[in-house]
């Protein structure tokens, strides 16, 4: 893959987001039956300030911005898919992020940080109960991933990230972007934001193991300041894994990899198709040979993707 843009996205209502270096691309499988594809210019703050781009603060840049980048891309998505009469605006928008961060930290932060007290019969020790907290919220975090996969709507969408992580790999390999040569791929990869959240919720046990055993609020109040901290590691360790053939690496992220038979499946022929046209649609023009589903060498420097 030396010689192909680094892309990624993420499966929406009936269709696929892809990242690329200049663009966004939403397709998605309208009820007629046809493939509606929007596209937008990547307008990063990194771009205007090069720090942003830096380790350590690139990862909780690009988080931010793929979760607003997601959700306007699950807005057109809706709509388009006859699930919605309008798209979100941007007052909405902002409130549905706010309300997921919230629910966030009840769900990841208050909840395991507050139960974690019943192992003080065990020991007082803070290091201990802070070990506590964290394979608790591991835990909620698996339970969770296993609990919306049984949803039958979801699964839907599970199968159209399935699509995503098959045509990413089929564009890497260099092949052809077809039916036939995406579905020979694999389902699951290495850069998925799935793997980048167990990663965090690992890296937070050993972030969070050596703060002491404040009270409830300054324990969470902590564990919210040092996310910016958490997600920078995070971000680093996922992106040497989508570089890196080392084998120690690889084996590292297997469980990350194995999370995915959760939150991918076996996509059908035309949710590739969806997946596909998505991916085209972020790629440079001088990349593609038209007609032919091939590409050709460019030398463009690869972009950060969540």
């Amino acid at each position: 893959m030396s010689n192909r843009l680094m892309v990624g996205g993420q499966a929406v209502i009936e269709g696929v987001m892809m990242r690329g270096p200049g663009l966004t691309a939403t397709a998605v499988r309208d009820p007629g039956k046809k493939i509606q594809v929007e596209t937008k210019p990547v307008n990063s703050i990194s771009d205007r300030y090069p720090i942003l781009k830096k380790p350590m603060l690139r990862g909780t840049v690009s988080l931010i911005e793929s979760l607003v980048i997601g959700m306007k891309s699950l807005s057109y998505s809706a709509k388009m898919a006859g699930e919605e009469d309008e798209q979100l605006s941007d007052r909405e928008m902002a409130g549905t992020i706010v309300f997921a961060l919230v629910l966030a930290s009840v769900l990841f932060i208050a909840i395991p940080t507050g139960a974690a007290k019943f192992f003080h019969f065990v020991t007082e020790d803070p290091v201990f109960l802070n070990l506590m907290e964290g394979f608790l919220r591991l835990a909620i975090f698996l339970g969770y991933i296993w609990g919306i996969s049984r949803m039958k709507d979801i699964r839907r969408v599970f199968q159209y990230h399935g699509a995503e992580h098959k045509t990413i790999h089929c564009y890497e390999a260099g092949l052809p972007l077809t039916v036939e040569n995406v579905q020979k791929f694999s389902r699951l990869h290495p850069r998925c934001g799935t793997n980048f959240l167990l990663i965090v919720m690992l890296v937070s046990i050993f972030v969070f193991a050596f703060l002491g055993w404040p009270t409830l609020w300054e324990r969470i109040a902590s564990r919210i300041l040092l996310l910016p901290v958490v997600a920078g590691i995070s971000y680093e360790i996922i992106r040497l894994a989508g570089r890196s053939e080392n084998p120690v690496i690889q084996t590292a992220i297997k469980p990350g990899l194995w999370l995915q038979y959760l939150t991918t499946r076996p996509p059908e022929d035309d949710m590739v198709e969806v997946a596909i046209e998505s991916l085209k649609a972020v790629l440079p023009a001088e990349e593609i040979v038209e007609g032919t589903g091939e590409y050709i060498k460019v030398g463009t420097e690869p972009v950060q993707v969540p």
